[in-house]
């Protein structure tokens, strides 16, 4: 049961990870622990498919980087192992006069990321590409696409059991132990000993980060849940492909959107509200440990009393098909409540400090035993096999 490295978590990230180590050193006995019977179950699973360009975050940050370099990685894999994707392109819209500036700061920002063919539309240019949409002014992102994020991650897992790779499924991690040399990974099942563990657990990365730490870690996973709309076959011809709006620059979400998926279908959505359990798809899945938990962070306490408006309208859209039909609306006003079909949702793992900031990089914490991944949210999956690289350096250092 000994190992050289054992990757906790079967998403996207963990998949890439391991492959990158393997890629690199096959002689090394890597081992990947799942809790699921399956790859990619939640966020993985569950995200909107978009192969996103690199436009939204701030140049230099890990997000920036490694998603425009995971981008260019992703698309060669797919072209590689015959996986289905398209470069779709996407319009992002003002939808009135006081986001044009907010408009502006995104193409600068865009241009500053090195995003090549990116174009400031008028209104009139928008319904080019998109004709139902409503706008005083849009953008033009050509390198936007789609994929399905399952196949490509049952890939990475088929690519690393070429290489000698162990998957290990229902084997939920219960226990870290730091030894001298060798660490011990306990799971429901099984004990394994191994000289390096990687904590790639998506919505519990705090809780296993914190069974290898002495001291209390300074952040908690907030749960949200993004829920969609599927819309109905016959009002398929509103969406052509990817339609979002400017998101609001103070909170870490992208707005309601338009998306057409690799699987077929157009989804609408997601909003963002807080999920009563990390791995709560439903309105009235609920935790009550998990929940008291999320409730009593002093750092949720303080974003919940900055962003309640925002919350409190997020949460009335989960309730009420109506209000969210209308802030679709503002994007394409020929959509009505009927064209709407309950769809799925997701669950986002959102890092936030215990003064209240939600991170929004990534956030990879190393020690001599153990490399935790403690923020990977989107573009987690476009950047996924960046930062597999990236973590594998940090890995492949100790041996």
């Amino acid at each position: 049961m000994q190992q050289d490295i054992i990757v906790i978590g079967g998403g996207i990230v963990g998949l890439a990870t391991a492959l990158k180590i393997k890629e690199q050193r096959p002689d090394l006995k890597v081992l990947v622990l799942e809790k699921e019977t399956e790859v990619a179950k939640h966020q993985t699973g569950n995200n909107s498919g978009v192969i996103h360009s690199g436009l939204y975050y701030k140049p230099g940050s890990l997000k920036a980087t490694n998603c425009i370099r995971g981008y260019n990685m992703l698309i060669d894999f797919c072209e590689k192992e015959q996986i289905p994707f398209e470069i779709t392109g996407k319009v992002v819209v003002a939808t009135n006069e006081e986001q044009r500036p907010l408009l502006n700061n995104l193409y600068v920002r865009g241009q500053q990321n090195g995003l090549e063919g990116l174009r400031k539309i008028s209104a009139q240019e928008v319904k080019e590409y998109e004709p139902y949409v409503t706008s005083v002014e849009g953008m033009w992102v050509p390198q936007t696409g789609i994929v399905d994020y399952k196949v490509v991650s049952e890939k990475y897992a088929e690519k690393l059991r070429s290489y000698g790779a162990e998957l290990n499924f229902g084997e939920k991690v219960i226990g870290i132990t730091k030894g001298h040399s060798l660490s011990i990974v306990k799971t429901e099942r099984n004990t394994y000993e191994t000289k390096l563990v990687i904590n790639c657990g998506g919505l519990y990365s705090d809780k296993v980060a914190q069974m290898s730490q002495e001291n209390p870690i300074n952040v908690r996973i907030i749960p949200f849940r993004g829920e969609y709309y599927k819309i109905r076959p016959e009002k398929h011809y509103l969406v052509k492909n990817l339609i979002y709006p400017v998101p609001d620059p103070n909170f870490p979400f992208l707005g309601v959107h338009f998306t057409r998926m690799m699987r077929g279908g157009i989804e609408a959505g997601p909003n963002a509200v807080l999920a009563f359990r990390r791995e709560g798809y439903k309105k009235m899945d609920i935790n009550a440990k998990e929940l008291y938990e999320t409730l009593t962070w002093p750092g949720f306490q303080k974003v919940a009393m900055k962003y309640w408006e925002t919350g409190l309208g997020e949460m009335y859209r989960s309730f009420s098909k109506a209000a969210f039909t209308k802030a679709l609306q503002e994007l394409i006003p020929d959509i009505q409540e009927s064209d709407l079909i309950e769809g799925g949702a997701g669950v986002r793992a959102q890092a936030c400090d215990r003064e209240g900031g939600l991170l929004d990089d990534f956030s990879i914490i190393e020690d001599t035993k153990v490399i935790n991944i403690l923020n990977a949210p989107s573009p987690a999956a476009t950047s996924s096999l960046s930062i597999g690289q990236t973590v594998s350096e940090m890995a492949l250092k100790r041996f």
